[in-house]
């Protein structure tokens, strides 16, 4: 029915858009390319798609992650519910991943250990975001692992 080629972006439903935009732009190491979060306190900002309801997005290498700032304060992310269970990011290398796990010790974010996943052919390391979203970041397993 389909042939996919990818994801062309992601939206992620946040609590603090200038806290969950901080957050990610330290991880990506990048300001969003698109950003409307200097007007969240506009009353009709949140009724607006053009304005992205007030969030941001980061894109990079043709996919996009946006933030919709929406979602009431106080509230957190579940796994268990419908809709996401968690966000996996490619990285280049499982050498990446541990100068990532290094940086984020670095900037004081909690993460998981650098993780082998044999079976699946791929190695991860895990983090939560502000509002307790699981991000995963993994490389392919190196053939010779």
């Amino acid at each position: 029915m389909v042939d996919p080629q990818g994801f062309a972006h992601v939206r992620l439903t946040v609590t603090d858009i200038r806290r969950s935009k901080a957050f990610y732009q330290q991880l990506f190491g990048m300001p969003p390319g698109s950003d409307f979060s200097d007007q969240i306190d506009d009353p009709t900002i949140h009724d607006d798609p053009w304005r992205t309801y007030g969030g941001c997005s980061f894109t990079f290498h043709g996919q996009t992650l946006g933030l919709r700032p929406v979602a009431q304060a106080g509230d957190r992310f579940d796994p268990d519910r419908v809709g996401l269970d968690h966000l996996t990011l490619r990285v280049g290398s499982v050498d990446d991943l541990h100068r990532a796990a290094e940086r984020l010790d670095q900037a004081g974010i909690v993460h998981g250990a650098v993780t082998d996943l044999e079976p699946f052919g791929l190695v991860i390391l895990s983090l939560q975001d502000p509002d307790d979203i699981n991000l995963v970041l993994a490389a392919p397993r190196p053939p010779d692992a």
